[in-house]
């Protein structure tokens, strides 16, 4: 007699986002994970579905005056201000490290102008090892009177448009939460030409140090990050699946596989780990080898049969 293997096969973890073939869902966050080499230490960077770097802009950023990180109820407040080497800089001596990597590298970009946006991308389009951009539209449009791109349809729709024009690569487009519908400016994206939509990026506050009367962010305002917005961001991808045909990828207070888990089965294809990378540097594969324990435990042959699975 045949003995019977009962062993349960590896599922199948690939998707596609935005036209982009991933090992798994599971990428880092930008701002959270640095340019990839300041994590090597602490996890195998060929096991994540992909790295989306540190935001970059034209020119070089120092970035606001500390103090620009206070940690916060279930989680933390930052007012980095987009520090970052610039893209030459990036492009000579932070991409080549990446290279030698079997992992997606995404690159998150921004501007004040929509010809800022316009010519970061077409440099980067222009150079190998990158798989996608991730355009970051939480940022004042110096033209506007230094109105975020990310808040008005019209201004979403025009530098999406604009860019799309420059690049070849897949264009995700992260989206702001500060907004009073997000499910329009998804939409104004999506028209403009986007391949994706991550969502959601911060969500805009402040702390008061009540012994000096005094903001504890030198900025005033920062994003705040973590759990404490993980229902927000939750809520917010289950409502723009239901109004768009692009790709989603959840971002916001990530830190378990059942976290990872509850996004997809809302709308997302993939998923982004942010501040939990700050308490775990590992926590990415954490939450990886959790998401395939759970496809196992359930009998889920392929990740990809649970996005957008949620019965309501």
């Amino acid at each position: 007699m045949h003995k019977v293997n009962n062993n349960i096969s590896q599922p199948d973890l690939t998707v596609n986002v935005a036209g982009i073939k991933l090992k798994n869902p599971v990428m880092t966050a930008s701002g959270t994970f640095g340019y990839g080499e300041e994590y090597e230490p602490y996890l195998d960077l060929n096991r994540l579905g992909g790295i989306i770097v540190k935001g970059i802009s034209m020119e070089p950023r120092e970035g606001n005056s500390p103090p620009r990180i206070v940690e916060t109820a279930a989680g933390m407040l930052n007012s980095i201000g987009l520090q970052n080497v610039g893209v030459e800089v990036f492009v000579d001596q932070k991409l080549p490290f990446l290279r030698k990597y079997d992992t997606a590298v995404i690159v998150n970009f921004f501007g004040d102008s929509i010809e800022e946006y316009c010519e970061v991308a077409n440099i980067l389009g222009a150079v190998d090892g990158i798989a996608g951009l991730e355009m970051n539209i939480s940022c004042p449009n110096k033209q506007e009177g230094w109105l975020e791109f990310g808040t008005r349809p019209d201004l979403t729709f025009k530098v999406t448009n604009a860019v799309r024009k420059k690049t070849d690569l897949p264009l995700i487009v992260k989206l702001s939460p500060n907004v009073t519908d997000i499910s329009t400016i998804a939409k104004a994206a999506e028209d403009g030409g986007a391949d994706g939509l991550s969502l959601i990026n911060t969500i805009t506050g402040m702390a008061v140090n009540i012994e000096n009367r005094r903001p504890m962010l030198a900025n005033i305002i920062g994003g705040l990050s973590g759990p404490a917005i993980k229902p927000v961001a939750l809520r917010m991808v289950w409502q723009v699946a239901g109004k768009v045909s692009l790709p989603l990828i959840g971002v916001g207070g990530i830190m378990t596989a059942e976290d990872a888990i509850e996004f997809i089965i809302a709308g997302a294809s993939a998923i982004q780990i942010g501040t939990a990378n700050f308490l775990d540097p590992s926590v990415s594969i954490k939450v990886l080898s959790g998401v395939e324990d759970y496809l196992i435990k359930n009998r889920v042959k392929r990740i990809d049969s649970l996005i957008g699975s949620l019965e309501t």
